[in-house]
């Protein structure tokens, strides 16, 4: 029984439970899948409020570290859009002045071998110190060993630290004590409650804002959405331009006091696989695009926001292969994807940022490459990015927020805004 063959096996059982969730099969096999799902996420529903509730009433301590903490997280798994609202946030800060490390638990990164663990904890008294991706001057790791966003982070934010360990407040107080950070920035950390935050940032996906309502792994929700309310401000991602009545009155039953702020993720620019960004030829414009028969691939949560921003620039989508997210490609992979584009006529192939960082490297190419270079832009609650960044992060005065302290006890809420 081969790791390949599991592998497959674990693949289809994924896609298998995607399509139970998102209701694309029917018949008994499937309803009796769902049902088993649905009192997982039962049980799952009891652990994550029983986890709240030790933390709301003090039974559980989180831990502040004395300096500016900003998470950044949502409700769901998947697909809104976080890490080019991590990257504007830590790029804002970091122009102010601040001493900014993004601290990520490098979700599907590929940790030590269990004997080196082992080695370590019978010859240290200490913990392992958490995985350095970048230390502001120089990127450390690839993406298999930090993660895929960390390691986009990386490359994208040079002055920044980035470090990878899923005790956020071990490498927070790393980040300040070896690298002298006086902001941390908590890249999907909306969940995690031992590291006292100052401000919760949730980011909700306006496209498809909470999924079929319940938790996981019946639907794609984390925790309630009465949890809302630990939201210091609310970022709509994903947006279009046009205002939701019904998700905003939503959000403000639960927190009738958090700012909302509006933004839409725009495409800049062609980023060419493989040339350094500075070298000639390494970006095309957008119009590159218009009128070209294009082979799109990505294994992202949602792919076909990113097939959208495609056939908006005028591509022919003339193939395209979904993989799961976080997938790592292999060589086989990319020979596949470049015969199918060869034999449906493909001028070009484009993927996601996210997804060039897990292709092999040191290949030559028999067409052109590409992938899409997101950012965001708001367009509501705030006139641009820095000016938000200045009045979330900063008080009048020109220094952080205070402490706003734990989060607050479940109350139930009036609708509406005030």
């Amino acid at each position: 029984m081969s790791q390949s063959w599991l592998q497959k096996k674990f693949n289809a059982l994924e896609l298998y439970t995607i399509d139970v969730i998102l209701g694309r099969r029917a018949g008994a096999g499937p309803a009796v899948y769902g049902a088993f799902l649905q009192a997982l996420s039962w049980l799952f529903s009891l652990v994550a409020q029983a986890r709240f509730w030790l933390y709301q009433h003090r039974i559980l301590h989180d831990q502040p570290l004395g300096c500016l903490v900003v998470v950044v997280g949502n409700l769901t798994v998947g697909g809104t859009g976080k890490t080019p609202v991590v990257e504007k946030f830590a790029r804002a800060l970091r122009d102010r002045g601040r001493r900014v490390a993004i601290l990520s638990r490098g979700y599907k990164s590929k940790s030590a071998p269990l004997w080196k663990k082992a080695w370590y904890a019978l010859t240290h008294t200490e913990e392992p110190p958490p995985r350095v991706v970048s230390d502001g001057e120089r990127v450390l790791l690839d993406s298999e060993e930090a993660g895929d966003e960390p390691y986009m982070l990386a490359r994208n934010l040079p002055g920044v630290i980035v470090l990878v360990d899923k005790n956020r407040v071990k490498s927070g107080a790393y980040a300040i004590k070896r690298f002298g950070c006086d902001t941390l920035v908590l890249d999907d950390g909306f969940q995690y409650l031992p590291l006292k935050g100052r401000l919760n940032l949730l980011l909700v996906d306006k496209t498809n804002p909470f999924g079929n309502g319940h938790l996981l792994p019946r639907g794609i929700l984390r925790e309630p959405i009465k949890h809302l309310r630990r939201a210091s401000y609310v970022f709509l991602t994903k947006s279009n331009g046009e205002r939701d009545p019904e998700l905003e009155a939503l959000i403000a039953k639960y927190n009738p006091t958090a700012d909302l702020i509006e933004c839409a993720h725009r495409p800049k620019h062609l980023q060419r696989f493989g040339y350094a960004s500075e070298a000639p030829g390494a970006r095309e414009p957008l119009t590159y695009l218009k009128g070209r028969r294009v082979a799109a691939f990505s294994g992202i949560a949602t792919p076909e926001s990113f097939e959208k921003f495609l056939r908006d620039l005028g591509a022919k989508l003339v193939a395209r292969e979904r993989f799961l997210d976080h997938y790592r490609y292999t060589d086989e992979d990319v020979d596949a994807l470049f015969e199918l584009a060869r034999r449906e006529g493909a001028d070009c192939l484009v993927t996601t940022e996210k997804d060039a960082v897990r292709l092999p490297e040191n290949r030559v190419f028999p067409l052109p490459l590409f992938y899409l270079r997101l950012e965001i832009e708001i367009i509501r609650g705030a006139s641009d990015f820095d000016e938000a960044v200045s009045r979330i992060c900063f008080a009048q005065n020109g220094g952080p927020l205070p402490d706003i302290g734990s989060p607050a006890p479940e109350t139930t809420a009036p609708s509406g805004r005030n």
